[in-house]
């Protein structure tokens, strides 16, 4: 097996195309479910985008799984900064995605226009609050947070709920929103009803270029304001490191692009991806535009992950308490037996997952849906 060093990098280059492979499957169901109201005149056309979610909407959330069991197994302390210090919003999330099973399963089952329209609204609104919550704690980890490790090396937050909502947390919220919508429209366009499709085709135009503005203004506003922290002094990295073993100054997220250039390919596949994604969509190449797409929004996500890096956790509180793939790692021994699962689980996931995507690649019809009614969602 690998040394230390090469099995810390590993996982943080793993966890990030699991939170990456998150963001694209469950991004395009959630981005589509948000675009429902706008593309859909009455019930079968909402049904019809329903039902191009159907075969794949519940298997999505095992990215989620996997990357969360991963940052357990992996990154324990990460694991439990992260889901102590957003405690309430994690069960924000948590709560209003209770709402997309039950309406997916519930909403058909009465033939009662405020019934379904109820639920409509249940999973408009399960699929909005936690795509702006996730942008929304991406944009504090950007800014550090406010943690703190006593003699007992216990991470803790001192921080507030209220305090998540502060500018730049809410303009990654609308980015994360916004950019979600942008692929659930190309998801439409190669999946739904041709008139479905050309509402969401039209509708990609706008929320590409806000994709891209908003992607800009967040770049901008790191730059002007010098975000970022850097490493200043650390041990060998190759070894267990304590976590308070380093010096942690002021920096920019901004300086990595300048001491290693390839690492610009992530913000630019982010830009040529969302601009395909748009010219495609205009052309009605559904399958290729949400191809670009995953593409945008994969780059996006990655040029977060690759800014903070190596950063996971930055104290803006105290700084050498922040959190680190170094210094926040588990023992050699529970990382080499977690990476022999790893190459077992992942291309297992990643293979089932696109045999059902190939399998169940059709379009969703509104004669579709008025034929088989009952045996749909």
């Amino acid at each position: 097996m690998w040394d230390y060093e090469i099995l810390k990098l590993f996982w943080w280059v793993a966890v990030g195309l699991l939170l990456i492979g998150f963001v694209i499957t469950d991004g395009m169901d959630m981005g589509a479910a948000m675009l429902m109201p706008l593309v859909s005149r009455n019930d079968s056309e909402r049904r019809v985008v329903i039902n191009t979610l159907a075969p794949h909407w519940d298997g999505n959330q095992v990215w989620l799984v996997t990357a969360i069991g991963a940052v357990f197994a992996v990154w324990p302390v990460v694991y439990g900064a992260v889901f102590s210090s957003f405690y309430f919003a994690m069960l924000t999330i948590l709560f209003s995605l209770f709402f997309r099973p039950l309406g997916f399963d519930y909403r058909s089952k009465l033939e009662n226009t405020q019934w379904r329209g109820w639920w409509d609204r249940g999973i408009v609104a399960g699929s909005l609050i936690p795509t702006a919550f996730f942008g929304l704690i991406f944009g504090n980890l950007l800014q550090g947070v406010p943690l703190e490790v006593d003699q007992f090396m216990r991470a803790s937050y001192a921080g507030s709920y209220l305090g998540l909502f502060n500018p730049f947390a809410l303009l990654c919220a609308a980015l994360s929103v916004v950019m979600v919508m942008l692929h659930g429209g190309t998801w439409l366009v190669a999946r739904a009803d041709e008139t479905v499709a050309a509402r969401s085709a039209r509708l990609v135009q706008p929320l590409g270029l806000l994709t891209l503005g908003l992607f800009a203004l967040g770049g901008l506003w790191v730059w002007l304001s010098g975000m970022g922290y850097s490493i200043d002094q650390m041990g060998d990295t190759a070894s267990a490191l304590k976590l308070l073993d380093k010096q942690v100054g002021p920096g920019s997220w901004l300086d990595v692009y300048a001491r290693e250039p390839l690492t610009l390919l992530a913000p630019l596949s982010a830009v040529v991806g969302v601009l395909a994604a748009m010219v495609l969509s205009a052309r009605r190449k559904g399958g290729a535009a949400f191809t670009a797409s995953s593409v945008g929004v994969g780059g996006v996500v990655a040029t977060a992950g690759i800014s903070m890096f190596p950063f996971i956790v930055p104290s803006s509180r105290m700084s050498e308490a922040s959190l680190t793939l170094w210094d926040s790692v588990s023992s050699e021994l529970t990382l080499s037996i977690v990476t022999v699962a790893g190459l077992v689980m992942v291309p297992t996931i990643i293979l089932y997952t696109t045999w059902c995507y190939v399998k169940m690649w059709r379009r969703v019809t509104v004669a579709h849906i008025e034929q088989d009614g009952h045996s749909l969602y």
